[in-house]
């Protein structure tokens, strides 16, 4: 299970009721920060999430509106926060603005008083263990480097403890290297095989994360079958012409996007301040009626669907 705080979901500036882009994904012990546009600090403390653990910024592209927050987080990290080393996550070209806010604006060229490591987005996965693994792909936004991410659960094959009752199989290390894929040898001599106690093998869950898209072609093979997607909607499709000039999508595009990933639950941020939500809602679910427009402070819970597989 995944879970996102919608910290900031206005569009290129703040609203009265919406803060500027940034997005926290929890899942086991991460705490990944999604953008971090101007004001995040105090919408992380607001939601009372505050600042622990925050130490891996992923950076969708870098306008101004993503990354701004970032100078006063690193200062705040830097003088008060038990943080002692970030990674920033984000294409070439974001990294390089990042980079000059930081260490030349915030910290006037002095020697970083924390560790910060710029980690330039590519193929590999940024973060994979035994159960997870984070990976990015890209996006096509204004300009090189946009990036969006892929959150997913690998799949498993779930401990049937009926089974291993039947089989005599004792509670301990048994019947964990059982779950870990290894055969064990009981007490009494017999083998028993990883199959013999585990069930048929359940996807896990997955999460599409994006924020600015100038257009959806190419997106459906890396969202698809998410249990959630997070997508902008910055326009209707009455103004279509205009998203297409400032490089955005229509709430229509988004769910279009949605209905042909055979996406679960679609989630729209990056809402302008021209719209009232009921419209977007409106337009996105007359094609794809699992659509939320989400708002700052919603916490949302990813699961994996029941029966998927």
């Amino acid at each position: 299970m995944f879970e996102i705080v919608f910290l900031g979901t206005s569009a290129s500036a703040p609203s009265v009721n919406r803060g500027l882009s940034a997005n926290l994904v929890l899942y086991k012990n991460y705490r990944f920060l999604i953008d971090c546009g101007e004001g995040t600090q105090r919408q992380l403390l607001q939601s009372g999430l505050g600042f622990r653990k925050i130490d891996k910024i992923l950076l969708t592209h870098g306008h101004l509106d993503h990354i701004l927050g970032l100078g006063g987080l690193a200062s705040t990290f830097s003088r008060w926060e038990a943080i002692d080393h970030i990674e920033i996550f984000g294409g070439k070209p974001a990294l390089r603005r990042v980079k000059i806010l930081i260490e030349e604006v915030v910290l006037g060229n002095a020697t970083p008083p924390i560790r910060i490591d710029y980690c330039p987005l590519g193929n590999a996965p940024i973060i994979e263990d035994s159960s997870f693994k984070l990976s990015a792909f890209p996006v096509s936004h204004r300009g090189a480097g946009c990036f969006g991410f892929l959150f997913e659960e690998k799949p498993r094959r779930p401990f049937n403890a009926a089974k291993a009752d039947a089989l005599g199989i004792p509670f301990g290390p048994e019947r964990r290297r059982l779950v870990a894929g290894e055969t064990v040898t009981l007490a009494d001599g017999r083998s028993i095989a990883p199959d013999d106690v585990l069930d048929a093998e359940l996807p896990g869950t997955k999460l599409a994360f994006m924020a600015d898209v100038g257009k959806t072609d190419g997106l459906e093979k890396y969202v698809a079958n998410a249990d959630a997607m997070v997508i902008e909607a910055t326009y209707l499709e009455e103004d279509a012409d205009m998203a297409r000039r400032f490089g955005h999508i229509t709430a229509a595009q988004a769910a279009q996007l949605a209905l042909k990933a055979n996406v679960r639950h679609l989630y729209l941020t990056h809402i302008s301040r021209r719209y009232r939500d009921r419209d977007i809602a409106a337009e996105a679910r007359a094609i794809f009626p699992n659509t939320t427009v989400v708002r700052d402070f919603d916490h949302v819970q990813v699961k994996r669907a029941e029966g998927k597989g």
